[in-house]
């Protein structure tokens, strides 16, 4: 891993987020005069420092985008201060889980913590400066916040895009880490998070467009049409002075009541006005109107403008005869606004039953796939419906093929358990073998020998009948002799029996089961007898510690039971590797509302990846002549028959431990 290369990911995405901060000021820079009409020569003008409080227009944006630079950079540095780190962390996984479960968890929600800031803080920032200049909110300042929203929204999807890829090679260095605790999101709220924010975008920049485009043309037409009343008044009127000026204007009929008449003298003393107008205006009209073929402009972006119309009499005055205007209609608006919001909404809805339909494919794949993952024995042979020609149609094609391939190679893998647990329990059945001749054998040699003591004791005894030298004291003595000689042969019998039972139980539990009520007394007392031969023959002492009463009840498969404890002391003879003299301990014992049986060595211990892998796959640590297939048999016994556990505990160097828990 270039881990050079890696440390630098941090200061890429800082940069880009800078980059696009920048490039999105820029473009504000030259989209807002135009959506929101500003007038001509008002900004980065000595007019435009004088009515903004001494922040021309370029100085406004300059501080927006250097606040947001500064802001989304500090966010980001101490958002993404460790994922630098992350090659040193994925070389001890065990030592900084947590930090990798971090870094992961910011990756997967960065964009998304991203997107709402650069949707947040440029409107506050906006709102800040607006407050600066004016105090108060007017509409422009709204088209203003959704211009600045479109914008940020819009940049920020593009620049998430390349940001996602610088992400997604950490991800994909992180993948053999686990996932906890990471916020999951569904297929339908990532594509409805992603594409309503661009359809909000769309709607929003559309309404700015065509609101823009509707004032302007308004404008002219209010222009012309107020323009044609002055020139037909002056035309048709004998006005000679000022007040015959205010008495013609008042006849003039206007398009609006909001609408304002003035009149001001050449140097621009408004001597007359319907209604109050804005000191932008009004400094407007004195300063830049003559500029701009008597057009006048109100406050920027408000939908207001105005006209002068110039008038000489022959006394050398000049005055101008003006009208202020509103160049929106609400009606309109409300129409475009409904209309947008409308299709808005019924897009969403399009949308959402676009994403359910393509999450709910998914869906059926993931499942499946799961149910395969999980080594799930009952998969469904039923292949998924392919509804679509594209890549979900794609991707369950190629899954009907894996559960196909899957389901010959379970059927194989079946017929190969089966022929592995044939095997086992031909070995179990030649150990059981073995462990009858050497357990049988020294009692019938006792039982032959005492019978050849019983043999000449009836002979002596029927040799005697008719001797008179033999008393009834002799008599006794041989009927004595004779009783011992019994009671040594029923001793062997029963030990026999014993044997043979516990012998017959193991071999009857191969292939069936025998749920009964037993004592701890009964089952340590089959497991001596079966074990004892291979205990003997290893040189190897199992120390038995009930510390509980010994004549506790267990119910389930006795037979069941005594095979895994016997498998596992078997291992534990065969992890000393030959060594004699050697101990393990057996110690039952109970806790709470459970019984304990543990059996414990002191040989080599358990490395750890095979510690990981007991009794989820058969592993062994035997090589060619283990098949794993013991401890996985025992661990499937004892949680089908007695619902109950087996726990591990080893130390390499230290000896290893088998907890049997079952539940009483």
């Amino acid at each position: 891993m270039n881990t050079q290369k890696k440390v630098k990911v941090k200061s890429k995405i800082i940069i880009t987020y800078a980059v696009s901060i920048t490039i999105a000021c820029i473009l504000l820079y030259f989209i807002i005069p135009v959506l929101l009409n500003y007038g001509p020569d008002t900004i980065n003008t000595e007019f435009d420092r004088q009515v903004s409080g001494g922040l021309c227009y370029y100085q406004q944006i300059l501080l927006i985008g250097i606040s947001l630079v500064l802001v989304v950079s500090l966010f980001l540095f101490f958002l993404l201060k460790d994922i630098d780190n992350y090659p040193i962390y994925i070389k001890n996984k065990n030592k900084y889980k947590n930090q990798i479960e971090h870094i992961k968890k910011v990756c997967l929600s960065l964009p998304n913590k991203i997107l709402l800031v650069f949707i947040i803080i440029p409107l506050l920032l906006s709102i800040c400066v607006l407050f600066m200049q004016t105090s108060y909110l007017t509409s422009s300042d709204f088209k203003l916040m959704l211009l600045i929203f479109i914008l940020s929204t819009t940049t920020i999807s593009i620049t998430n895009t390349y940001v996602r890829k610088l992400l997604s090679k950490i991800l994909n260095d992180l993948e053999n880490t686990s996932y906890a605790d990471v916020k999951r999101n569904t297929i339908v709220e990532k594509l409805l998070f992603q594409i309503i924010p661009i359809m909000a975008v769309c709607i929003v920049f559309t309404y700015l467009a065509v609101s823009s485009i509707y004032e302007k043309n308004n404008a002219q037409l209010l222009s012309n049409f107020y323009n044609n009343q002055f020139e037909a008044m002056i035309e048709n009127n004998s006005i000679f002075n000022k007040d015959d000026l205010i008495t013609s204007l008042n006849k003039i009929n206007l398009s609006n009541d909001s609408n304002i008449l003035f009149i001001t003298d050449s140097n621009f003393n408004f001597i007359y006005q319907t209604n109050e107008l804005s000191d932008f205006f009004k400094k407007y009209a004195a300063e830049l109107s003559e500029k701009n073929n008597f057009e006048v402009y109100d406050y920027y972006g408000t939908s207001g403008q105005g006209i002068l119309y110039p008038i000489s009499f022959q006394n050398g005055e000049t005055f101008y005869l003006g009208a202020h205007y509103i160049i929106y209609s609400n009606e309109m608006i409300s129409y475009i606004v409904s209309l947008l919001l409308g299709l808005g909404l019924i897009c969403s809805g399009i949308l959402y039953t676009f994403a359910s339909e393509i999450s709910k494919n998914i869906k059926e794949v993931t499942h499946s796939l799961e149910d395969i993952a999980n080594n799930n024995e009952t998969i469904s042979e039923k292949e998924l419906y392919i509804t679509s020609v594209d890549e979900i149609g794609d991707l369950i094609k190629v899954y009907n093929n894996i559960q196909s391939l899957t389901i010959t190679h379970l059927n194989q893998i079946h017929d190969n358990q089966e022929t592995l647990m044939e095997k086992e329990r031909l070995a179990s059945l030649g150990q059981l073998i073995g462990g009858i001749a050497h357990n049988l054998k020294t009692p019938i040699m006792s039982i032959s020998g005492a019978a050849e003591g019983l043999s000449d004791l009836v002979k002596e005894y029927d040799s005697s009948i008719d001797d008179p030298e033999v008393n009834s004291q002799d008599h006794h003595e041989i009927a004595s002799d004779m009783s011992n000689w019994i009671s040594k042969i029923k001793t062997h019998t029963e030990y026999m029996s014993d044997v043979i039972t516990a012998v017959k139980g193991q071999a009857v539990t191969l292939s069936n089961e025998e749920d009964i009520t037993f004592t701890i007394t009964e089952l340590l007392k089959r497991v001596n007898i079966l074990m004892r031969h291979e205990l003997k023959n290893s040189i190897v002492y199992l120390k038995i510690s009930v510390r509980t009463d010994e004549n506790l009840m267990i119910h389930g498969d006795v037979n069941s039971l005594v095979q895994v404890i016997n498998n596992m002391v078997s291992n534990s003879i065969q992890a000393y590797n030959g060594k004699t003299e050697q101990n393990i301990d057996l110690i039952v014992e109970k806790h709470d509302n459970n019984l304990y049986i543990s059996i414990k060595d002191y040989a080599c211990g358990l490395p750890k990846k095979v510690k990981d892998k007991l009794f989820k796959e058969m592993i062994t640590t035997k090589g060619k002549n283990g098949t794993g297939l013991g401890l996985y048999m025992s661990y499937s016994t004892i949680k089908a028959h007695f619902n109950g556990n087996i726990i591990v505990d080893s130390e390499l160097g230290q000896g290893t431990t088998f907890t049997i828990i079952l539940p009483l």
